[in-house]
């Protein structure tokens, strides 16, 4: 049994939907607590300070920063819980592009002895969203139950 389980392509239902629910819970909780609560605490009480940090990508800085608060806050917790998951995915894959590419357009790619900051983390986080764009929620996320 433990082996067949070790062994085989992971494609069954319950398998699928509990990798999808680790996935979610991990990654958006993950994006929550070490990006999403200090982004949402420095927005709060230092906006000129928190705001003049990001580029204007796409709009000015300000429009900037409340839109990375927000992906970084309010959908990694949509994430995790599964609600609008494929949309929240997408919003948090687009900020986490924009972080990699823009934000740390400068650094190295991967972490390394004495690298402080690089693409990598930003891009790992990116190539989860976009998995979970692609798949949804699964079962076990609160768009299934909504529907």
């Amino acid at each position: 049994m433990a082996m067949r389980f070790l062994f085989s392509s992971g494609s069954g239902d319950s398998a699928v939907y509990f990798g999808l629910l680790v996935m979610r819970v991990a990654f958006g909780g993950a994006m929550f607590l070490g990006h999403g609560m200090g982004k949402l605490s420095g927005l709060i009480t230092n906006w000129s300070g928190m705001t003049s940090k990001f580029p204007a990508v796409v709009v000015n800085s300000q429009v900037s920063a409340v839109g990375a608060v927000a992906a970084e806050s309010l959908f990694a917790l949509l994430l995790v819980l599964g609600v609008a998951t494929r949309f929240s995915a997408l919003v948090l894959a687009f900020t986490m592009g924009v972080a990699a590419f823009v934000v740390h357009a400068g650094d190295p790619l991967f972490l390394g002895p004495g690298v402080t900051a690089s693409k990598e983390p930003a891009l790992i986080y990116m190539f989860a969203f976009v998995v979970l764009a692609i798949t949804g929620g699964g079962r076990y996320a609160l768009d299934s139950r909504l529907r």
